[in-house]
């Protein structure tokens, strides 16, 4: 086991890293990670498009890395997890499966919605957030509803890139100032921002060198809110 090294990130399969962390070492984990459905994200420039994103052809992965997030998370404590429609009920009996009790899901509404099949199917405009807990946390704040409602990125430096300000508020509601906030998938490093800009820790864990760069970037700028 090794030491936590705070407001780092971390260049390796998040899966291998949580495996060196002791137990009960964090305070909230807020990730965004592969749904299993293959994606590729249609946003392009004149000079770019993204490739379709890493390890998202299954979820084979989930058990173990749900199991480990319950391990090294602190009690009384939250996790939120960024999904899908196709993926929920995966995600949530997975987590209840190795010992957090999920709440209710949360739905992101955005400002727009996808393509997809312009014809024979609905547009969409939202997508799910798995939130449980290991123990019991009262959420700060009071009682929001379950429906949320932010804007998607408009210039993306990642194909799934999540708004700072959804992610700002997950992280008011169920941290304090000075706690740890890790995020296995960090893509461009945007709950670290959030986490950094609100007065938490940080840990991340992002497999590609390039979106490493990238949030290095962003949390080297300072407060960008």
């Amino acid at each position: 086991m090794k030491n936590l090294e705070l407001n780092k990130i971390h260049n390796i399969d998040c899966l291998a890293f949580m495996k060196t962390l002791p137990d009960k070492c964090i305070d909230l984990v807020l990730t965004d990670p592969p749904y299993g459905m293959n994606y590729q994200s249609s946003w392009r420039t004149a000079t770019k498009q993204f490739e379709k994103v890493e390890q998202d052809t299954n979820i084979d992965w989930f058990p173990e890395f749900i199991k480990e997030c319950f391990r090294i998370l602190k009690d009384d404590r939250h996790i939120y997890i960024f999904c899908n429609d196709y993926a929920i009920s995966e995600f949530r009996n997975y987590t209840e499966k190795v010992g957090f009790t999920p709440k209710r899901a949360l739905v992101w509404v955005k400002n727009n919605h996808t393509s997809g099949d312009l014809q024979g199917d609905y547009a969409n405009k939202t997508e799910f957030i798995v939130y449980a807990q290991k123990g019991r946390r009262l959420l700060a704040g009071g009682r929001d509803t379950n429906v949320l409602y932010f804007d998607r990125v408009s210039d993306l430096r990642h194909p799934t890139e999540k708004p700072e300000d959804i992610c700002t508020y997950l992280i008011n509601k169920s941290s304090e100032p000075e706690e740890i906030v890790f995020d296995p998938f960090m893509g461009s490093g945007t709950t670290l921002v959030s986490a950094k800009n609100n007065k938490r820790n940080y840990i991340g864990c992002e497999i590609s060198a390039e979106y490493c760069e990238i949030a290095e970037k962003r949390l080297s700028q300072g407060n960008l809110f």
